[in-house]
């Protein structure tokens, strides 16, 4: 079966952030940002995807055998990580620089200053940073040396003492932390020359300072490091025992991980380079040679030099054209459901629905599932406020959520004492689900439930940037089954529960899309109207993309959207001639999955928090969950129609952009979403 590896899958979805980096059309601080977000996204791939195949190819070759071939899959990410890199490093200096230049902002290098600025900078060293730094010997009383994850290093290779031409040469390696933090962050602006403004790395005006540094030395080379280290966490797979202990333990260990990728300038010394080697144990094949700057993602803290111009315009969030903007929800929500389209509409409806939920005297009992929370969650503060009400609380805090442990330890602590029941999941099992439940007592003793089910986190923070879809919904066939997942998660060893509506991996979400699929191919043998249409983030599964290539090769036709991942290769005669592929990246971050099957012109459509990986389908709590209305399917089904059309930001399969065609007017999707919305009517 023809497939594309799920990392260099993620490597092409990778260049496709590049790309818009590299658009003119695309606001000149916001391609900026865009590189910082390549440079974000290669660290973590480095850290967990390129950490684990090293980890593979020391694995005993029978065992290796089993899982492919770890050691041709790392050669071939690694050269095309350097590929990537190299254009990279071309777009910074031959494009974005320029652009820059043209509008008179200049990022210059110490050598590139006057010397009135110079001397300014001095000054500013003097004054602001001087203090910060902590030089170290690399000689030998330095046993082991211990590099920070993530943190770039300045190196000093100091030679020729003063005074001491004749003698013999005496050369010294010092190392110190880049006090990026400390110091507030990595760019200092200099003053203004008329209307022309400069900025300057902070590793450079250590530069410029060096001399006074180390005043003993005629000669001084500066250059940079950084260290990636594996963030994978080793957590036995047993239900017993203090799970939030084990979590904090290997934390603890992920600070001191095995080196995954030492990035290092490449007029770095050679004689640096190998006492770092000494001193760290780093190996050869974790050395990675970069450029002279490090950890572009301090792109994100640049200067905006307050033009507005160079960011995109403001789209402020929309009301909700069906839910009151002031006044009961819960009301609301009982006459029709309600779809939520973040950041296109505001997310403040669902901690408003909590606040409500908190205070209505009416309201017994609380459930919701946490994956990543914002750094200040107004959601669980509205939790903690409903717990100290009285109301029952349960919270499902996955503690796994990676790069997220710490916070997710941190506001499980926090429901804990103020009384919430806080239930975690096994080790070998994620609740990556996104659902929310309330209890409320009505007239005459009957007991009503609201759910919120989603694609996307309880975040304020990333619901401004990720495009995702929730439902508000109190039908009686979806909240029943909502409860009955929450009682599930309570007990994960209980007998998983039958459900007809809403798909639940792990024990039912691969069965139902088999099932859905088979359908199709049914269908279209039948003569019937056939198709599939899948947004997801990533398709990886096996089992999943050799059905997809089955119902291809009946005659099903079947779209994909995929923004990242996508293992399937599309349009391959005799194998999936029936299929095609686009994915969109543009300002916002598609993270929505929709999944819509003809079902012999009667639709059914889904909306889920899965995608359809082996991890999600069969090591995930996940809920694929249906639109019953009609109303609900139209809007969802028009919205994706939009997306379908997009021919500004959609790539094909092989990252080839999709135009319009000759007298066609380009359809940029996000942007005709946000119109879209902006043009529903309250009813």
């Amino acid at each position: 079966m023809k497939t594309l590896s799920r990392d260099l899958s993620w490597l092409r979805f990778n260049a496709r952030v590049l790309q818009e980096a590299q658009s003119p059309d695309v606001p000149l601080l916001e391609r900026l940002k865009f590189l910082a977000i390549f440079s974000s996204n290669l660290d973590e791939f480095f850290k967990v995807r390129v950490a684990t195949l090293r980890r593979l190819t020391k694995l005993k070759k029978k065992t290796r055998a089993q899982l492919g071939r770890p050691r041709r899959e790392l050669r071939a990410v690694l050269a095309e990580v350097e590929r990537q890199q190299e254009e990279f490093g071309a777009t910074f200096r031959e494009q974005l620089l320029p652009a820059l230049n043209a509008e008179h902002i200049h990022l210059l290098n110490e050598a590139e200053l006057s010397a009135a600025q110079r001397k300014w900078v001095l000054k500013y060293f003097r004054e602001n940073v001087r203090d910060l730094l902590s030089p170290m010997v690399l000689d030998e009383t330095m046993h082991q040396l211990f590099l920070k994850d993530q943190t770039v290093y300045l190196t000093f290779l100091l030679t020729h003492p003063h005074g001491k031409k004749d003698a013999p040469k005496h050369d010294r390696v010092l190392l110190m932390e880049l006090p990026t933090k400390r110091h507030g962050g990595r760019f200092v602006r200099l003053p203004d020359e008329g209307a022309e403004r400069y900025v300057l790395f902070l590793d450079d005006v250590i530069r410029v300072g060096a001399a006074e540094l180390f005043p003993d030395y005629e000669h001084i080379e500066v250059n940079a490091i950084k260290l990636s280290r594996d963030a994978e966490l080793d957590i036995e797979e047993e239900v017993s025992g203090d799970l939030m202990a084990k979590i904090r333990s290997s934390l603890a260990k992920r600070a001191t991980g095995y080196p995954a990728r030492l990035l290092y300038d490449p007029e770095l010394p050679k004689k640096v380079l190998q006492a770092i080697e000494e001193k760290t144990g780093i190996s050869t094949e974790e050395l990675v040679v970069g450029g002279r700057y490090h950890n572009f993602r301090d792109f994100f803290g640049f200067p905006d030099f307050g033009e507005a111009r160079f960011k995109y315009p403001a789209w402020p969030a929309l009301p909700h054209p069906t839910l009151p903007r002031t006044g009961s929800l819960l009301a609301a929500i009982v006459g029709q459901e309600h779809l939520l389209h973040p950041p296109y509409q505001s997310f403040d409806y669902v901690p408003r629905l909590l606040r409500e939920a908190a205070a209505d005297p009416r309201v017994s009992a609380i459930g919701i599932t946490l994956y990543r929370v914002a750094h200040k969650s107004t959601v669980v503060k509205a939790l903690l406020k409903a717990a100290k009400a009285g109301k029952q609380v349960t919270a499902v805090v996955e503690l796994k959520a990676r790069f997220d442990e710490e916070s997710n330890l941190y506001w499980a602590e926090k429901l804990q004492r103020a009384g919430a029941r806080v239930i975690f999941s096994p080790p070998e099992l994620k609740v990556h689900s996104k659902l929310l439940l309330i209890t409320r007592r009505e007239e005459l003793e009957t007991v009503r439930h609201f759910a919120y089910l989603s694609t996307g986190n309880f975040n304020e923070s990333t619901s401004e940037l990720y495009t995702d879809h929730g439902l508000f919904t109190a039908d009686e066939r979806l909240t029943r089954e909502v409860a009955t997942v929450f009682d599930f998660l309570a007990d994960p060893l209980a007998t998983p529960p039958e459900l007809k509506y809403l798909l639940v991996a792990p024990f039912g979400l691969r069965a139902s899309l088999n099932t859905l699929i088979d359908h199709e191919i049914k269908n279209t043998k039948k003569g019937k109207e056939a198709y599939i249409t899948l947004k997801v983030n990533a398709l990886q599964d096996p089992g999943m993309i050799a059905r997809l290539y089955e119902a291809s090769q009946a005659g099903v036709r079947i779209e994909l959207l995929i923004r990242g991942i996508g293992s399937l290769v599309p349009g391959e005669a005799g194998l999936s001639d029936n299929i095609t592929q686009r994915g969109l990246v543009d300002r916002n971050l598609e993270h929505a999955r929709i999944y819509v099957f003809a079902n012999g012109g009667e639709e059914k459509i889904y909306v889920s928090s899965a995608d359809w990986m082996t991890r999600n389908l069969d090591r995930r709590v996940e809920v694929a969950f249906p639109l019953l209305a009609e109303n609900t399917r139209a809007e969802i089904r028009q919205l994706l129609n939009i997306e379908r059309q997009d021919t500004v930001k959609a790539r094909d399969f092989n990252n080839e952009f999709i135009r319009a065609a000759a007298g066609e007017k380009p359809v940029r999707a996000q942007e005709a979403t946000y119109k879209y919305l902006k043009g529903l009517k309250k009813k």
